[in-house]
This record gives structure tokens, sequence and C-alpha cells, in this order.
């Protein structure tokens, strides 16, 4: 241990981009996690553009072999659609293992050494409840956002044959099965058509704030540092982001940089994930938003454009 520069605890997206961008920073690197590779994670398998940006800033590219591209966003509530495609490059619908397995080779070329020790123990803590499944049924080019009372439904296209569906509520207890028969029976209807190709798997989600993330020669990265409600779908570009500036802190050898600058890489994430969580709390914002939105489309885009940076 005396000869590493950098040891990583956790081997999720978050720990892996900040391996490798210290890794490409000169620096020796060795990545521990008590999981083994691929690792899973309940989530609704989409990245942003400027996710996808991030990525290859690490040396990582994501082909559309990879995955299954969507142009834009589409939000359903209240009775009113609204969508927008992204005005600069596209989103990627991507299982969550087929990106750790990316994020593992890069980080392999990047020289990161591994440890893993196959514990598979988990500690969380959250707010929301989220739910995963994937199911096969023919698919378009947007990522779909089904808004209902106390809950959302997030359809992530994979694959040209596959969809990721993921629920976000609440209620520890509400499934995708009952939140689909009960607000969303033209989804299920489409559902139906095809079959599920995974089992309901299920995650914690929610806004969280630390203090500080850096202290002595310890630092905090992705959500061990603090976390963005998994409605606003930015908590691996913001582990990107984090883990570049990381990485030039660990350089210096002073963690101060990261610990002031942590706060604002979250503030755009934590703004978005507040302002859509009030249409969370209140059928009537949701229809009065909704009907602008769907009146005025030039602000969604406007607004679209805004949360992908």
């Amino acid at each position: 241990m005396s000869n590493i520069d950098v040891f990583v605890i956790g081997g999720g997206p978050a720990g892996l981009a900040a391996a490798i961008a210290a890794s490409r920073q000169g620096m020796r690197v060795v990545v521990s996690d008590g999981d083994t590779a691929p690792i899973d994670k309940p989530c609704g398998e989409g990245l942003m553009p400027d996710s996808r940006l991030l990525a290859t800033k690490l040396g990582m590219e994501i082909p559309e072999s990879m995955g299954y591209e969507f142009r834009g966003i589409r939000f359903h509530c209240a009775g009113c659609t609204v969508e927008a495609d992204f005005s600069g490059g596209r989103g990627v619908g991507i299982r969550r293992t087929t990106l750790h397995r990316a994020l593992v080779e890069a980080a392999e070329r990047a020289g990161v050494e591994f440890r893993w020790a196959a514990l598979d123990s988990v500690r969380s803590h959250s707010r929301r409840y989220a739910y995963r499944k994937f199911c096969g049924r023919a698919v378009d080019q947007l990522h779909g956002d089904l808004w209902g009372d106390g809950c959302q439904i997030y359809v992530t296209p994979v694959d040209a044959h596959e969809v990721c569906v993921a629920l976000v509520s609440r209620r520890q207890d509400f499934r995708l099965g009952e939140a689909l028969s009960r607000h969303y029976p033209v989804l299920r209807e489409r559902l139906g058509r095809g079959s599920e190709t995974s089992r309901e798997r299920g995650a914690v989600t929610g806004n969280v704030t630390l203090r500080a993330v850096a202290r002595g020669n310890v630092a905090l990265i992705g959500d061990a540092s603090g976390s963005v409600d998994a409605i606003a779908g930015e908590g691996i570009c913001l582990s990107f982001r984090q883990a570049e500036v990381l990485a030039k802190a660990l350089a210096h050898g002073d963690l101060t940089g990261y610990n002031q600058a942590h706060p604002w890489l979250a503030l755009r994430p934590h703004l978005m994930a507040k302002t859509m969580l009030q249409l969370d709390r209140s059928q009537l914002v949701q229809s009065l938003a909704m009907g602008v939105l769907q009146a005025q489309p030039w602000i969604f885009r406007k607004l679209l454009e805004v949360h992908v940076a």
C-alpha cells in the first residue's frame, strides 16, 4: 500500500470515474469494492448527452451499438403531453451492467488496478423509493416521463426491442404493477403486448447534501458525497464532473479546491430536481404547469437545454 497514490473504496461509476481521472494525472490508483464486476443498480438506465460527452473526456466511448439512442424527452402528466429534442447530441439508454463493464475496461486501459472483495454489502438512506424492470416491446426515440399522483414512471429504450421501466415514489410498498394499473393503464396495455425480460428490483433515492466532502487525505465522491434525486437523471453526469475536479485536486496534493467546488457542481442538478419535485407534490401544480408547457413548447425546450447544460 505504501506505493499507492490513490486508493478508491467503491467500484461503482463514481469510483471508477475518479480512478480514471486520477490515473490520467499520472498517479498509481487502486480500486476496491465488496462486489464483483459488473455491478448492477436499479436505475432509469438513461444517459443524457452531457454524460456521454464527459464519458468521452474520461476515455470511454459509448457508441449506439452499446445501447439505444434517444433524441429527446417527453413528459406526460395531467392529461397533457409535451416533448422536445436535445439541442446538441443524443442521449442513450444503456444497461447499467453494460455501462459498468465499459467503465472497468476504460479504467484498465488507464492503468487502474482492482481488488474485488465479493462481499456484496450495501448501506444506504433516502427519502424516495424506486423500482425497475425490463420489458420487450417496440420502442421510439424519446425518453418518456409519465407523472401520476405522487409518483413518476420513466420509460427508457435500451435497445431496439427492449425498454427499461422505472417507478419512483414516496411509498416503499408501491410497486410497478400497482402503479401501472392505477395511474398508467395505457402504458400497462402497451407493455402487456411484450414480455418481461427481467425481475423487478428496487433502490432508494433522494436529495442529500453534506457539510464537507473531503478531510485530510480522504475524499468522498458520487452518492457517498451526497446525492441528487433520481428524478433529475443526473447522477452519472454529476459523478463524472466530480471525478475531473477531484483528480486535479489530488494531483496538487490539496483537497481544498474539491471541497469548495463540490456544492457548485451539484447546484444545477439539485435545483432542477427540486423544481420537478414540486410537480410531484400537487396535482393542481401538475395541471397548471403542463398546460403552460403544452401551450408554449419553447419553454420546455429551453428548460431541457438548461437541464443538460
